[in-house]
């Protein structure tokens, strides 16, 4: 149920995104997903990979700044008030959301959500019949 997602801090500046993406590649590691999130000085791009311990060993042996952190996936229908109803859950049971991000595909979605309480999230969406996507089955999407 617990999903590892690496997390790389990327300067501002043209090439670097892709300098991560051509290194994961060459190393066979593939990205399922991922989101990149910017202010005025660094980006962080936050991704669940095909092998997050080897892709934090490469990124950081090319002196990228990565660490792994521990998120959830969410599989969720692909329908209007989906999400609502899951967060809706979360709120109930006082779980803060310090961030997500989705990817759909037909009539399913996969959510990531990084909660403030990572078991407490896990058992209120088990408790609630939701369906959560085990680190094996998404890393080899």
């Amino acid at each position: 149920m617990i999903v590892k997602q690496i997390s790389v801090f990327l300067e501002n500046k043209t090439g670097r995104l892709n300098d991560v993406a051509a290194l994961l590649g060459k190393s066979g590691i593939n990205m399922t997903a991922f989101s990149v999130a910017d202010n005025s000085d660094f980006g962080i791009l936050r991704a669940i990979v095909s092998d997050p311990e080897k892709a934090q060993e490469v990124l950081k042996s090319n002196k990228f700044a990565v660490s792994l952190t521990d998120v959830i996936c969410l599989h969720s229908p692909n329908t209007p008030g989906a999400l609502s109803s899951a967060l809706d859950i979360l709120a109930k049971e006082n779980i803060y959301i310090e961030y997500m991000y989705a990817f759909a595909e037909g009539v399913g979605a996969n959510i990531i959500i990084k909660p403030s309480n990572l078991q407490g999230c896990v058992e209120a969406l088990q408790k609630n019949k939701l369906e959560l996507i085990a680190a094996n089955d998404l890393y080899r999407f």
